[in-house]
Formats: C-alpha cells, sequence, structure tokens
C-alpha cells in the first residue's frame, strides 16, 4: 500500500513529515512557500494518519519502509526531507537507512533519544468522543476540553474530524492502533544510526524536546548538522512562528 499525499509545485523533490496525529494538510501553507523556490513538495501522510491506509502495525522501522515505498513508487531521490516530532523521528531514521536517498535532512524540535509516554490525556479524550452522540465540531470540543485544556492543541486535534456520511462525524487516524502503540513514538534512534549529509535541528525556544542535554546524542549520530532556536515558539514551531521557520528552512535548503 502507497501513503496517501499531496503534491504542490514542481522541481527538486522536498518531503514533510507530520507530528503523531497529525496529517500532511497541516503543512500546506508552508509547502506552498517553498514550492515557489522550486521545490516539488510531497506533504505525506504516515501509516494511521490522515488519509492514508489503516494498518496493525505501528512502529517506525514499518514507516520508514512506507516511504521507501513511496520514493521509489513517486521515482524521487535527492530528496530533502524534512520531520517534525514523530515525523523527525521517522525521517532520522530513513536518512541513516537510506543515505543515498537524502540530499538534506531537517529534524523539526524532536532528539535521537528515547523520550517517555505523553500523550495519554490526549488519547483519553479522544477516546471520549462518543459519535452517536456528537454531531457538530463544538460538541466534540466540548468533551475534548476536559481532557486537553490548550485550544491551540484541541484546534489541532480536531483537524482529524471528517464527515464519513452525511450527520455522521469520525475521526481520520486509526485511534484503537494508535492507543495501543504510543509507546513506539517515544523510541530512540539505533545507536549506530549515523548520516553524513547536512542536517539541521531546529527547536523552539518555549520547548524542552530538545535541550543543551541533546547536543552530543545529535553530533553523535548527525557529525554534519547544525542545531537552530526558532523564537517565540513551543513544539508545534512551525505554526507558532511560521515566518521564522520558513526563512531559517529555505536559508538552509536553498
Amino acid at each position: 500500500m502507497i501513503l496517501h499525499s499531496n503534491i504542490i509545485g514542481e522541481g527538486k523533490p522536498f518531503v514533510i513529515l507530520h507530528g503523531f496525529l497529525g496529517m500532511g494538510d497541516n503543512w500546506k501553507t508552508l509547502a506552498r512557500q517553498f514550492s515557489q523556490s522550486n521545490f516539488e513538495v510531497h506533504l505525506v501522510d504516515q501509516r494511521n494518519h490522515g488519509r492514508s491506509f489503516h494498518d496493525d502495525g505501528f512502529d517506525y522501522e514499518l514507516m520508514v519502509d512506507d516511504l521507501k515505498r513511496y520514493s521509489d513508487q513517486h521515482d524521487i531521490s535527492d530528496i530533502t526531507l524534512l520531520g517534525h516530532s514523530m515525523g523527525g523521528k521517522t525521517a532520522m531514521l530513513f536518512a541513516t537507512t537510506y543515505p543515498e536517498l537524502v540530499s538534506k535532512l531537517i529534524v523539526a524540535d524532536i532528539s535521537p533519544r528515547y523520550y517517555p509516554i505523553h500523550h495519554d490525556a490526549i488519547l483519553e479524550g479522544l477516546s471520549q468522543l462518543d459519535f452517536s452522540k456528537i454531531k457538530t465540531r463544538g460538541e466534540a470540543d466540548k468533551v475534548l476540553s476536559n481532557y486537553v485544556p490548550e485550544i491551540g492543541t484541541r484546534m489541532f486535534l480536531l483537524k482529524n474530524l471528517y464527515w464519513v456520511e452525511k450527520g455522521q462525524l469520525g475521526l481520520r487516524i486509526n485511534l484503537p492502533v494508535l492507543k495501543e502503540n504510543v509507546s513506539e513514538v517515544g523510541e530512540a534512534l539505533p545507536i549506530h544510526a549515523t548520516f553524513h549529509e547536512d542536517t539541521m535541528f531546529l527547536r523552539g525556544d518555549r520547548s524542552e524536546y530538545i535541550g543543551p542535554q541533546d547536543e552530543s546524542i545529535i553530533r553523535r549520530h548527525f557529525p554534519n548538522s547544525e542545531i537552530k532556536t526558532i523564537k517565540n515558539a513551543g513544539h508545534w514551531l512551525h505554526a507558532e512562528n511560521p515566518k521564522d521557520f520558513y526563512a531559517t528552512v529555505i536559508n538552509f535548503i536553498s
């Protein structure tokens, strides 16, 4: 099965991988900007997310295999690869597994190390959405607010709502499989995995995902890497400060 994607523009292939519970469409505005600099931007939905296939298997090795099949199907190489959070982990493993396919790597607000599970409240809130009773986005938001107080995070999560048929809402994500395999999301990059091409790690100045303690592990896996900080941004740095995010990335890849 081939991953679903939205392809914007023409030119050098630029693949963007979204984070956990996200989808490629979250990146549409930035993709249009990147496409104006002669990039063919592939907004990919990873397995069990967005419009891509649902499957009982869920780990980074499988997601790397999915991306390899996608690259073969679309006959792309010399890829500029950007991944955020979970997508950053997929991107790191893909680049270290298939270095010949990746020319530049950008990893947004995630390090190669292990992260403990921290999505419990979000997954519990999504599990409480009973679509036999919930008929509007507002009703879903009300239920979710009991578990996820931050409105920005709820708006992000509610992008997964869609009309299964007239009058019947559902979630695009494969929630049961993601709940069961949530521990996979924090898995570390294999100890000997390395990538020697140009790499940039981006962190939000209000995020704790990449701290000073991460710099040595980043350099060990990615010896030719730099770490840049995006001001006035937390973990969703591309959404919270898209202007600086775009400027930093385009400066690196141009």
